[in-house]
């Protein structure tokens, strides 16, 4: 179990990301990532990444409802965060869930 999810829940959202190259790094954060969290609490993923657009994250967020996970996920693009406290949590406490090394 780790972020208070099992890890087969992982592994498919990690592999929601891994067929795209243009993705630096997804970060967990908010409660997931602090250890606070319930267990309907969210999970709330944030993409870094090249050339990463609006249509894109949907595209992201379609291949997870399909995985008819039980948690509500929330993504969103780092460089589309305007909010300077949201960006600052995010750096702070933010864990790497899923890193393309050679995209850095």
């Amino acid at each position: 179990m780790l972020f208070g999810l099992p890890d087969t829940a992982v592994q498919k959202l990690k592999q929601v990301f891994e067929g795209d190259s243009r993705i630096v790094q997804v970060w967990l954060y908010g409660s997931r990532a602090t250890g606070k969290q319930k267990p309907a609490s969210d999970i709330d993923l944030c993409i870094e990444g090249l050339s990463l657009q609006l249509g894109d994250l949907h595209a992201f967020e379609n291949k997870i409802d399909e995985l008819l996970l039980p948690w509500k996920v929330d993504l969103s693009l780092k460089h589309q965060i305007d909010n300077p406290a949201l960006l600052n949590h995010i750096q702070n406490v933010g864990i790497g869930f899923l890193s393309n090394q050679e995209n850095c």
